[in-house]
């Protein structure tokens, strides 16, 4: 298909708009978190930051699987009924699963701080369950959006999860309530926006939800019983790849270092969260329609061109300026974070490119393998912590970052190679990106020796 006839079929589909209005809903949420980090960074220490990597990789870990990943089935259905008892079944799971976790900690929060070895965490367990609950409703109210196609309305969920973490995050630390501003500030921003789109599908949608029945729910959940079987253990796998060793670092690294990790990888996220997330909804919502009609190797050779123009440049740009930039911008006690940015890049750009094309492992039915897959991808991020730990102490962070760069460039090729990707696609990809990407290296050599000279 011409090139031309390609991008006016995009256009036609809706799929341009879609991916438009994500972004720039995206886009005012990262711009604003980054733009009171420098505030944030004088209002909270590095240990305070070590105490929210930690909430905020248990959260991610426990909120990724409580709806037993049925709200990203959600889109599958050919008929909105059965896609409201798909959505009535994840919310019932994600309260379930709150009430899993908030039992133990009213029972023991001195004990799970302990073996965390995060004992000023034990205050602010209560609000892991609270974070659940909303993380895992917004997700699945998320998905009924995306298949309704509503991505406008996502877009402002996620402005209002900006503004109202930011808010918390600020006000709290200016009237000196630290950590705990920055950890009601991740709730807020784990699920803020729920209750907009939970009226929305009252007040619209109210037909399919007429259709919901115990009978329904039990049929549904044995028709998709492949997610909570294989992709809940597949997500709980590549989360805890993740978020695991970030817990491990903060409870094995000398001083802070899980602080300087975690604002490290709030920034070098922001192009990630920009493009790559908006990006993997819109290419869910249309990848079955393309793969039923046999176009999904072309449509996601288009939107990997896309992130190859959009995303590899920037992050390689962050990655030659970060060292210095951290220490002008946050402090410099914040410099460390800087050099991680820069260990942490090559790794963040085989997850950009590889992330939206993961979805097509769920399209096509292969969510056994991808369980497989990002279980060795666990075995590998936690197994190279360990080995630092007793070889390398020194450099957790490192080993850290070289365990994702191996795990998500194999992924990159197995999703693009079911995605129906051939050699002469690759080669297109490199020769239409490349004058991108070299023009944000020049960029970023630029840069990096003007701020050398300020530093």
């Amino acid at each position: 298909m011409p090139l031309r006839e390609s991008v006016a079929r995009l256009r036609q589909s809706g799929l341009i708009r879609s991916i438009t209005l994500l972004v720039g809903g995206t886009a005012f949420a990262q711009a604003l978190m980054v733009l009171v980090l420098p505030i944030l960074t004088r209002l909270y220490s590095p240990q305070d930051f070590s105490v929210l990597a930690v909430y905020a990789s248990l959260l991610g870990i426990i909120s990724v699987a409580a709806c037993l990943r049925l709200d990203i089935a959600i889109p599958m259905p050919a008929t909105d009924g059965e896609a409201a008892n798909l959505l009535a079944l994840a919310l019932g799971f994600c309260l379930l699963v709150s009430v899993a976790v908030a039992l133990p900690i009213l029972l023991m929060p001195t004990t799970i701080a302990g073996w965390l070895h995060q004992p000023s965490l034990r205050a602010y367990l209560w609000l892991l369950p609270i974070g659940v609950l909303l993380a895992g409703a917004y997700s699945a109210l998320q998905y009924w959006a995306t298949r309704k196609k509503i991505f406008g309305v996502i877009a402002k969920t996620r402005m209002t999860q900006a503004i109202g973490a930011a808010g918390a995050q600020l006000g709290m630390g200016w009237l000196g309530l630290a950590p705990s501003g920055l950890l009601v500030g991740q709730a807020i921003s784990s699920g803020a926006g729920v209750v907009g789109l939970g009226r929305r599908i009252l007040t619209v949608d109210r037909a399919a939800l007429n259709e919901v029945s115990l009978p329904n729910m039990r049929r549904l959940f044995q028709e998709y019983d492949r997610f909570p079987k294989y992709s809940t253990f597949e997500a709980l796998a590549n989360t805890g790849g993740i978020q695991l060793p970030v817990i491990m670092i903060a409870a094995l690294a000398i001083g802070p270092e899980a602080g300087f990790l975690m604002l490290g990888m709030r920034v070098i996220q922001v192009p990630m969260n920009l493009i790559g997330n908006a990006i993997s909804q819109v290419y869910l919502a249309h990848a079955p329609e393309e793969y039923r009609a046999g176009t999904l190797g072309k449509f996601t050779a288009n939107i990997l061109g896309g992130l190859m123009k959009t995303g590899v440049g920037p992050l390689l740009f962050a990655a030659l300026v970060a060292p210095q930039a951290f220490a002008l911008i946050f402090g410099e006690k914040w410099q460390r974070a800087g050099v991680l940015v820069a260990w942490m890049t090559p790794w963040f750009i085989a997850q950009l490119m590889s992330s939206p094309v993961s979805m097509v492992m769920h399209v096509r039915n292969r969510q056994r393998a991808m369980m497989l897959l990002t279980l060795a991808g666990l075995c590998l991020r936690v197994g190279a912590i360990g080995a630092a730990a007793l070889w390398l102490p020194g450099r957790l962070s490192e080993l850290y970052a070289l365990s994702g760069v191996v795990f998500y460039a194999t992924c990159f090729l197995i999703f693009s190679g079911l995605a129906g990707l051939r050699l002469q696609d690759y080669r297109l990809l490199l020769k239409s990106g490349g004058h991108v990407v070299l023009a944000w290296l020049v960029f970023g050599l630029i840069a990096h020796y003007a701020l050398g000279r300020l530093v």
